[in-house]
């Protein structure tokens, strides 16, 4: 199990300001469960309805995919970046049934539904205060570095 933003940072290639996973909580061959603090003072809080911040639905959908990256190349390359990154590939079946605000502190679940070759299909949640904020159904595919 990885937690810290070194480990994160070896295991996919995104860094801040887009970034969406502080740390990872736990993790097994099949789920990951990882968390992010919102800060009130992100940017796309700045611009996103400036006077009631909310979250971008699709951002909230990056942090869940996020968390999926880094269980597919942990599981896969024991966090060796050269092995392939996951890339999205395919998004379905997404539900945004709360909001998210500056301050909340997001939980990030995925699972490893299906692999089929170089396909990985995924499910997903961001949570706030054990609520469902955005469900989502996603695939990723390894992609070669270089």
């Amino acid at each position: 199990m990885t937690n810290s933003i070194v480990d994160i940072a070896s295991a996919i290639p995104h860094r801040p300001p887009f970034l969406f996973v502080d740390r990872v909580v736990e993790m097994d061959d099949k789920r990951i469960v990882a968390e992010k603090y919102l800060s009130p003072d992100l940017d796309f809080f700045k611009g996103h309805y400036p006077h009631f911040p909310v979250m971008p639905g699709a951002l909230t959908m990056e942090s869940v995919i996020q968390a999926g990256a880094i269980l597919l190349s942990m599981a896969a390359g024991a966090g060796d970046v050269s092995k392939g990154t996951p890339v999205l590939v395919r998004v379905r079946d997404a539900k945004f049934k709360k909001m998210i605000r500056p301050g909340d502190t997001i939980t990030l679940e995925a699972e490893l539904v299906e692999r089929v070759a170089n396909a990985f299909m995924m499910k997903g949640t961001a949570k706030v205060a054990g609520e469902t904020a955005v469900s989502v159904q996603f695939t990723c595919a390894m992609a070669e570095v270089g």
